[in-house]
């Protein structure tokens, strides 16, 4: 894998490039991270996941923008920290559980392919969707309780 690439979906077969990463400019391990999540926040807009693609050495991830970003009062910004992964309730307001600061993009995955994870101070809980910030430089875990309803 060398590129990775999103495209957004505008109809009609009709596909505009949104982003791009080299392997040079990020790892094998972001590369896989980022495609494992159903959700992108960029520049203050919420895109989805439709597809997931490839095409020789080139991945492709080909998202519907959705609106713009639902901004959470407790947001931070993660940029030049390192790599976290923030746990919110969705149900909730987006309230915020707890974060986690991971090693490499590696241990985020672990996350990111999970149905049911284990949150810190909180035990196992149900993943609901999964996301990339772009705007703040963090990946997000959408979690249930493992009573609550879907």
């Amino acid at each position: 894998m060398n590129k990775l690439t999103y495209f957004i979906d505008r109809g009609f077969n009709e596909y505009e490039p949104l982003m791009d990463y080299h392997s040079g400019k990020v790892g094998i391990d972001e590369m896989y991270a980022r495609q494992l999540c159903t959700y992108l926040i960029a520049n203050g807009i919420q895109y989805e996941l439709t597809s997931n693609e490839m095409q020789e050495n080139e991945e492709m991830l080909i998202v519907k923008q959705i609106g713009p970003n639902e901004n959470y009062g407790d947001e931070a910004n993660y940029r030049g920290r390192g790599i976290f992964i923030e746990f919110r309730k969705p149900n909730e307001r987006g309230r915020k559980l707890t974060e986690i600061r991971s090693a490499n993009h590696y241990d985020v995955i672990r996350y990111l392919l999970k149905d049911i994870v284990d949150i810190p101070g909180y035990g196992p809980m149900f993943t609901t969707s999964t996301e990339i910030d772009e705007d703040r430089g963090c990946y997000v875990v959408y979690v249930r309780g493992m009573n609550e309803p879907e």
